[in-house]
């Protein structure tokens, strides 16, 4: 004798409610869900992370101050390492006369406590140009640029300077991360830029005219197309981890 198909479909309804109570989902609190942040990608798939930040100034007689900072992080990293290559440039020689800034610019204090990309340009003069610009390059292969970061090693705690006709740079690492700091002769204002805490800041202030100012920060990350066994996956994670020393 067949089953009748009503006696089916409410055996069937029975048990729905007993699997639904196997599946109900469970609620993630706000501090729980932040830490799973920049956490997607095993550390066993990364042949190499690298940031290249670059600061400059010209003013208006074409002189240019600035510098780059770059790191890269690849399995045979001992200990993550920023380099520092100066830019220093005369100017074209049909230059301009520079008169000293006279603009104003006021607050911007809660600045200095925002999060995650801060990007400003406040200009209290004429024909000026600024641009603050993030990259974030992702390519794939198993082996990581043979080339090496070039510039002066900038240990922890320390500072390295530059200046010329354009203004005066520092370029200093701490425990908060690396800053790149610009104040242009004359008054024509300043620029800084910084990679701490899990943050970006990109904080440009004009006061004079005609001046060209470029902030920019590219993140390159290597992704390995096959997982990595256990031991290059705990050797990158520890790369990684070593960034936590210098801020990041």
């Amino acid at each position: 004798m067949k089953t009748p198909f009503w006696l089916v479909a409410a055996c069937l309804a029975a048990s729905l409610p007993v699997q639904a109570e196997s599946f109900k989902p469970i609620e993630l609190k706000d501090q729980e869900l932040a830490n799973l942040r920049g956490r997607y990608v095993m550390p066993g798939r990364i042949v190499s992370f690298g940031i290249v930040m670059t600061s400059s100034w010209q003013n208006a007689n074409g002189e240019v101050i600035g510098a780059t900072s770059s790191m890269q992080i690849r399995q045979s990293t001992i200990k993550p390492q920023f380099y520092v290559s100066m830019i220093d440039r005369k100017g074209s020689g049909s230059s301009q006369s520079t008169s000293a800034g006279t603009g104003t610019v006021t607050g911007g204090g809660g600045l200095n406590t925002t999060e995650g990309v801060t990007q400003v340009v406040r200009a209290a003069g004429d024909y000026n140009t600024a641009y603050n610009g993030v990259d974030i390059n992702v390519a794939r292969g198993n082996e990581a640029s043979a080339s090496q970061p070039q510039g002066q090693a900038l240990a922890a705690g320390s500072t390295l300077t530059s200046s010329n006709g354009a203004g005066s740079l520092s370029v200093s690492s701490s425990g908060n991360g690396v800053q790149m700091n610009i104040v242009a002769n004359n008054n024509q204002g300043n620029t800084v830029q910084r990679l701490a805490q899990g943050g970006l800041m990109q904080n440009t202030t004009l006061l004079g005219s005609s001046n060209q100012v470029r902030n920019l920060t590219s993140l390159n990350v290597v992704l390995r197309d096959n997982p990595a066994t256990a031991g290059p996956m705990n050797a990158n994670l520890d790369q990684l981890k070593g960034l936590r020393n210098l801020g990041y």
